[in-house]
């Protein structure tokens, strides 16, 4: 492949917003992809998605970000859209224990549906209800360490860190390829309709390349 040809590639991600209802994850999707805010935010139905354009090394990243419903009776509907994911946020509400309990078994979900390598951030969100937190930032990190993730905490109603979560994950993703983690060929994805396939491969996730990020810079 000429040089030409190489700077020319596309690439569409996808990548799954998880974790449990109510922990934000609609509304990081919303300042993410339009900077916006909702403070009516409805509970998602099943799965919704919005595409992201982002330009690395002069190729085109396209992220294709999906929303999945956190409720429990909306399970068996979201895990098949698991299929095909090359990045995931899984989210969790500082001032909601509950939700941030969750989280591995999220994590053992995402392993077991997913079929390729796939680059995961641990997203603390609400950190602006400082007031209020039931998680602390040294909680989180240190379960991204044990599970070897990305962390950081994000404000989806400041945007706080929203763009640089999203940004991490994709750069993973695309760093991936360039270090032949995989094969770049399975992050090329064809979409039809609403549906995205990417090419198999069984490759594992390197933990070599795991950052931590704290949260909330002022």
């Amino acid at each position: 492949m000429g040089k030409e040809e190489q700077e020319g590639e596309e690439y569409l991600f996808k990548i799954v917003l998880i974790g449990d209802s109510a922990v934000g994850k609609s509304n990081l999707l919303s300042r993410f992809a339009r900077n916006e805010f909702d403070n009516n935010s409805k509970a998602t139905i099943g799965v919704e998605f919005q595409t992201q354009v982002v330009e690395i090394d002069g190729k085109e990243v396209k992220a294709q970000i999906w929303d999945t419903a956190g409720q429990e009776r909306f399970r068996a509907v979201t895990s098949a859209y698991y299929r095909g994911a090359v990045g995931a946020l899984v989210v969790y509400d500082i001032t909601r224990r509950s939700s941030f309990d969750s989280i591995k078994r999220w994590l053992e979900e995402l392993t077991t549906h997913c079929d390729t390598t796939v680059a995961r951030m641990l997203v603390g969100n609400k950190c602006d209800l400082e007031n209020i937190r039931d998680v602390s930032i040294e909680e989180g990190r240190s379960l991204a360490e044990e599970e070897g993730l990305f962390f950081m905490e994000t404000s989806a109603l400041e945007s706080t860190n929203v763009q640089t979560a999203f940004e991490i994950v994709i750069r993973e993703i695309y760093s991936n390829i360039s270090k032949k983690v995989i094969n770049s060929d399975a992050y090329k994805a064809e979409l039809s309709g609403d549906r995205v396939t990417l090419v198999k491969d069984g490759a594992n996730s390197s933990k070599e390349s795991m950052i931590n990020f704290s949260c909330c810079t002022k």
